[in-house]
């Protein structure tokens, strides 16, 4: 029988993925330029956003349960000043921070869901460190999506239910029969 901790992770796991297709999907319709185009001076580009998001990945999830999750090799203020020399070296470092999270998630048990970890010497429950990398990628993600429809304009294809179309797509949910599911598993 599944397990509250079970369930949480299943779906962790599931929201964890969504916000990378989102990532994924937003950058995958920008031109190399525009994904190193700053918006203005107090703003990151979308790669410096993916160079955050990768060096805090690979800090926090790099020996997870049993160090620190700020590492004293990350150097935090570097990803918000240095940049990738292209997309391909960007999405290398992109797709090595995400599979340092899964490998992480893959490899927890439900009885560690109990156990303390430490970001910056401040203690948390396995359960809450989650939760709080599932605020913080996707706010990050966000501003990668936004910035994409800003740079791309009435081209930018939508990642959700497109505008006018709320009414076709509740139809379609509302047709199914009502069951137990996430809301990841159709798409």
């Amino acid at each position: 029988m599944p397990s509250i901790e079970h369930d949480f992770l299943t779906s962790s796991k599931k929201l964890f993925a969504y916000y990378k297709k989102l990532g994924d999907e937003a950058m995958a319709q920008l031109t190399e330029g525009q994904l190193f185009q700053q918006p203005n001076l107090a703003s990151n580009s979308i790669s410096l956003i993916v160079s955050h998001m990768s060096g805090n990945m690979l800090s926090r999830w790099t020996d997870f349960l049993t160090s620190d999750g700020e590492k004293t090799w990350r150097n935090r203020e570097r990803e918000f000043e240095e940049n990738y020399r292209s997309r391909e070296e960007m999405l290398r470092a992109w797709e090595r921070g995400w599979e340092c999270l899964f490998s992480a998630l893959e490899s927890l048990k439900p009885e560690d869901f109990a156990k303390i970890i430490y970001i910056r010497n401040e203690g948390q429950t396995v359960m809450e460190a989650i939760q709080r990398q599932l605020a913080h990628y996707p706010y990050h993600v966000g501003q990668m999506v936004y910035q994409a429809k800003v740079l791309s304009g009435l081209d930018f294809k939508s990642l959700s239910i497109p505008k006018g179309n709320s009414e076709l797509f509740n139809r379609e949910k509302f047709s199914k029969e009502m069951e137990r599911r996430h809301f990841t598993d159709t798409l």
